[in-house]
């Protein structure tokens, strides 16, 4: 199965974490960038250079990146999306496809209910992943995005093999 770079994007902090998909998934890496306070600019450049060094260093194949959520403050939206936008040119500009996810997707897949939180998701991926102790909130978030599509990837590969043994599209 592919290597995944999971990505929680984030204007102050962004969560990554590489895995091996596959039945039971591993981990490579799972971190987060922080940023310095410098203007908005300065740290989607931040974003885009430490996406750019995980990639470089971890080769994964392909990227899941969690969707962005309507927000009531506007303004944390469009940076939410512009934080989103460096990580996928990160991606882009390596050749990695990116798939993405909504949070209500990723904690079904995690947790197994659409409306789990932090504390939860940090626990199941410690599982999942086998790490022990704890783990950051955005960095877990992360390797959920990524286990996520693993799980995705895997019954999608499963359909089609399905749909070519039954002769059905």
């Amino acid at each position: 199965m592919a290597r995944i770079l999971g990505i929680d994007p984030g204007s102050t902090i962004t969560g990554f974490a590489v895995i091996e998909g596959g039945a039971t998934p591993t981990m490579c890496v799972i971190d987060c960038i922080r940023l310095p306070r410098v203007d908005f600019p300065a740290r989607l450049g931040l974003i885009f250079e430490g996406l750019t060094r995980v990639i470089q260093q971890y080769r994964p194949e392909e990227m899941a990146i969690e969707n962005v959520f309507v927000s009531k403050n506007a303004a944390s939206a469009l940076k939410l999306g512009q934080a989103r936008g460096a990580a996928i040119c990160a991606a882009a500009a390596r050749g990695l496809p990116v798939s993405e996810y909504t949070a209500t997707q990723v904690k079904q897949a995690i947790v197994g209910r659409g409306h789990a939180d932090k504390r939860q998701i940090q626990h199941m991926v410690g599982m999942l992943l086998g790490v022990a102790g704890p783990i950051q909130a955005d960095a877990a978030d992360a390797a959920g995005v990524a286990i996520c599509h693993a799980h995705h990837a895997r019954t999608a590969s499963r359909m089609r093999v399905a749909v070519s043994t039954t002769g059905r599209r």
